[in-house]
Formats: structure tokens, C-alpha cells, sequence
């Protein structure tokens, strides 16, 4: 791999799906998808046992891929508690993992990785999916969504303009 090129690491932190999506950034700023996809847990697991499977399923990843960067969507803020304080561990989990592996991490909100991706913070859902088919070339949009989340918050690290 060429010195200026950099391979970021996008997650979309969740405790029964995490998405993450790989890709590469050019000398020419030109972007590319090297991978994507979701760590599943299963709902009856036990949290712990469920973290433990973002922490392993992750280092994986970090190994596999090797990227300069992790770039993690920050919490948004939920109507159910509870669920808001399980998504944080497991993004607490994420934040460590990456820390450990003495990588940068970058965390993007979601009306930042919406303007990032489409111009336009309050874009839908499938809006912000349709731009990532979009600029990664993509034949189709990325499943599950959580994967498509997670190259949105790659792509939006991947702008030199935002906390590099």
C-alpha cells in the first residue's frame, strides 16, 4: 500500500448489531470500500459475554485490515435509557479496543456524518445509504444498515477537514 494511501475503520456502535465498514483513501482523495459488514450478539447472551464478542470480532478486524484510524459514531440520544446505556458500553467496548490497538479515533455525531455524506443534516436514512452506494461506487446500497452507517462514519473521517 502506498505511504499516502489510508485505510480508515467506520463503526456504528450497537450491542445486538455493530456495523463497521472499511475503506481506503487515496493520495488523490479518491475513496474506495474494502469491506463492511455486522457483529452480531445474540439478545439471550449475557451482556458481558456480548461485549466480549464486539472486543474479539473487532481486534480481528483491526488485524485483518490494519487501518491508520477508527472513526465512531457518537451516541444518540434515546427515548429508552436502558438501551442508551447498553449501546454506550458496547461503544465504551469499541473505544477501548481501538485505544489498545493504539490507534486514533475520531468520533463523528450523526448530523455530522449526515452533512459529511449528503450535505444536508437532517437527510433520511436511506438518503445517507444512497450517497455511500454513491460515492464508494457500490453496486447496491450496503446491508444490514448498520454496515451502511458505519462507512458513512468512515467516510465522514475521511475528510481532512473533520478532527483528523
Amino acid at each position: 500500500m502506498n505511504k499516502k494511501e489510508k485505510i480508515i475503520l467506520g463503526i456504528d456502535p450497537g450491542i445486538a448489531d455493530t456495523g463497521y465498514g472499511v475503506i481506503k483513501k487515496d493520495e488523490n482523495n479518491n475513496l474506495k470500500c474494502i469491506t463492511y459488514g455486522s457483529i452480531k450478539t445474540k439478545a439471550h447472551t449475557e451482556l458481558s459475554d456480548r461485549l466480549n464478542i464486539i472486543n474479539q470480532e473487532l481486534n480481528k478486524i483491526i488485524k485483518k485490515y490494519k487501518p491508520e484510524k477508527v472513526a465512531v459514531e457518537e451516541l444518540f440520544f434515546c427515548k429508552n435509557v436502558k438501551t442508551a446505556l447498553i449501546v454506550g458500553q458496547a461503544r465504551g467496548v469499541i473505544l477501548l479496543t481501538a485505544k489498545q490497538n493504539n490507534l486514533p479515533i475520531n468520533e463523528h455525531t450523526p448530523l455530522q456524518v449526515k452533512q459529511a455524506v449528503s450535505a444536508y443534516g437532517k437527510a433520511s436514512k436511506l438518503q445517507v445509504q444512497k450517497m455511500v452506494k454513491l460515492i464508494l461506487k457500490l453496486e447496491a446500497i450496503p446491508q444490514p444498515d448498520d454496515a451502511a452507517d458505519a462507512l458513512a462514519v468512515a467516510i465522514c473521517s475521511s475528510n481532512d477537514r473533520i478532527r483528523l
